[in-house]
């Protein structure tokens, strides 16, 4: 019986953590969104530059909240982003893929999976303060970092399960 209570304990360690689990499979998803999104914008920058155009001429007498989203920061940002398409999209692909296999390395408990997980997360900010510059900073969209910020937190809570 001891042989058996030990095998019991020595699966019950190795089990994902239910966070881990969850955190996961949202990275997952968030992850197979990203992808969506990159190259949706790679392909459909221009004709978005010229629907925000549109919208935005609706939105001159809309409550100053939406306006925010059609301002001339979030205008020169989509510029400034289908000027640099390309190397965004390269970064952005990396990007993906290191939090793929982060997340991956992490459901096998290791903790180099954080690491590049980490890096992957970080990274397109990097490119955007490269190629789009702090104009982001000035837009409403630089709200979206929440998400990021709060995934950080939450893995770096996780951290403790992960060996090796």
């Amino acid at each position: 019986m001891q042989a058996n209570d030990q095998l019991n304990t020595f699966e019950e360690n190795k089990k994902l953590p239910t966070g881990l689990n969850v955190l996961t499979i949202l990275t997952f998803i968030g992850c197979a969104f990203e992808l969506y999104s990159t190259v949706s914008n790679f392909f459909n920058g221009r004709k978005a530059l010229d629907e925000f155009d549109k919208a935005s001429e609706k939105l001159s007498q809309a409550p100053a909240f939406f306006q925010k989203l059609a301002s001339p920061e979030a205008r020169e940002m989509m510029e400034k982003s289908i000027d640099n398409k390309v190397p965004m999209l390269i970064i952005a692909l990396i990007a993906i893929s290191l939090c793929v296999y982060g997340a991956v390395e992490m459901r096998k408990m290791k903790k180099q999976g954080y690491t590049f997980w980490l890096i992957g997360e970080l990274l397109p900010f990097v490119s955007v303060f490269i190629f789009i510059g702090t104009v982001y900073l000035k837009t409403i969209y630089v709200y979206f970092a929440i998400i990021p910020a709060i995934f950080i937190l939450l893995y770096t809570l996780q951290r403790k399960h992960l060996t090796s």
